[in-house]
């Protein structure tokens, strides 16, 4: 049988590598895996729609959602998910010592409707009393200057955000101390640099990012997969065959990972970890499908209303092919 050739751009995961190597090849699909960093893929993905299926932000995915003709459809594959606590930065000048000492302070964030900085924005509101809007943003380039100016929110925002200085950095304005916190994916090399003037917010973020989960079960997704909507009318059945697929790829990276014989990742007590994961999160700690992350992805969806940055409350169930609501 003649098979649909696709291109599909992600990121170098472990749970994708079948994917990228072709030991796992999705059923009817002639699939081209280009291997780019996710901001790539994000920005020739949103600005000229370039791949039939891509790795996308969850907050960018759920704004395009607000267009007259919505150019995308997910399926409930997350190839990205990490807890946030880790995420907020303080200048050790701001004299901060708990989350409620952010409020009336500069906090910088590379872009405000980043998916990072929603799900961090989120937790402070419903953990900390603190409101997005006790706070003056501050946005810019983390560890270089900025080279372009990012689209804005679709949505007009309460709340106040700056451009910083077009020759400044996000990371050396927190050190210097002209903005108190900073939310940010990536580390900030004013951190790395360990002199001491940046510190997190939560030094003790494993054990608070542990209890986060046991409280709520919530392990925040990052970015989801998109399809055409136009390639996807055309075929809705490469959705399934894709979705598979992606398990297939995940099923085999948790085998991989348990492995005593040769470790695949450079870290010492890789199979102790996945050992307390197990017993925190169960076997599937990372899971795909909807049921599975029907809560997360509700809560984010209450976040990114509450923000601002949805017009209206969208429900879980709107956000991915409707074949995959049963997964």
């Amino acid at each position: 049988m003649e098979r649909v050739p696709l291109t599909l751009a992600c990121w170098d995961y472990d749970r994708t590598r079948a994917l990228i190597d072709g030991t796992v090849a999705p059923a009817g699909i002639e699939l081209t895996y280009v291997v780019l960093p996710p901001g790539q893929t994000f920005s020739r993905m949103l600005r000229s729609h370039e791949f039939d299926v891509s790795e996308m932000s969850l907050s960018a995915y759920v704004e395009s959602l607000t267009e007259e003709e919505p150019p995308f459809i997910a399926i409930p594959v997350f190839p990205s998910r990490i807890f946030r606590h880790s995420s907020i930065y303080v200048s050790t000048a701001a004299g901060i010592r708990e989350p409620r000492d952010l409020i009336g302070k500069r906090v910088g964030v590379p872009h405000y409707p980043m998916t990072a900085a929603v799900w961090i924005r989120g937790l402070l509101s419903d953990d900390f009393g603190i409101s997005p809007a006790d706070l003056e943003y501050y946005e810019g380039g983390l560890d270089e200057p900025k080279k372009a100016d990012l689209p804005p929110p679709r949505q007009k925002l309460p709340v106040k955000i700056h451009d910083i200085p077009k020759n400044s950095t996000l990371s050396d304005q927190l050190a210097s101390g002209e903005i108190a916190g900073l939310y940010t994916a990536r580390i900030p090399a004013s951190f790395g640099a360990g002199d001491g003037r940046v510190r997190r917010l939560f030094p003790n973020y494993g054990q608070i990012e542990r209890a986060y989960y046991r409280r709520t079960r919530i392990f925040p997704i990052m970015h989801t997969v998109v399809i055409r909507r136009g390639f996807y009318r055309e075929r809705p059945w490469v959705a399934t065959s894709l979705y598979e697929a992606f398990c297939e790829a995940q099923r085999r990276c948790y085998i991989e990972l348990y492995d005593t014989n040769a470790l695949r990742a450079m870290l010492p007590w890789l199979i102790e970890q996945i050992e307390d994961l197990r017993r925190d999160f169960g076997e599937d700690w990372w899971p795909y499908g909807f049921n599975a992350n029907r809560h997360v992805i509700e809560t984010f969806l209450r976040y990114h209303y509450e923000q601002s940055l949805s017009p209206r409350l969208l429900a879980p169930e709107e956000l991915f092919v409707p074949a995959m609501l049963a997964t």
